[in-house]
């Protein structure tokens, strides 16, 4: 059962890790359209290439432009803190339940 444990707090932290560090790519994103960088530079190509399909998804399926403000990053924020305070503990403890 150990083991059991392990791999799922292993992975749980793992899921949780890449979901903090794709809010901070998410962040990089929000900047970069502020200070419209060269679309040809490698770094901003990746960064753009992992964050809009998910804003394309989330502008495809919710009116998020607000006067021409996108809100799609916020809703992207608020999903993923969702996620990472409600989903993964909550089956992490289904998981690995409580011993009485």
């Amino acid at each position: 059962m150990i083991a059991w444990e392990r791999l799922i707090f292993y992975t749980f932290g793992t899921m949780d890790s890449i979901l903090g560090l794709y809010v901070w790519i998410v962040i990089i994103a929000v900047v970069m359209t502020w200070i419209e960088p060269n679309p040809y530079n490698p770094i901003v190509r990746f960064i753009y290439s992992i964050t809009e399909p998910l804003f394309g998804w989330v502008r495809e399926h919710l009116p998020v432009v607000l006067g021409g403000l996108d809100l799609s990053p916020l809703i992207v924020f608020f999903a993923i803190g969702l996620i990472r305070s409600v989903l993964l503990p909550s089956l992490r403890d289904v998981l690995i339940p409580m011993h009485a």
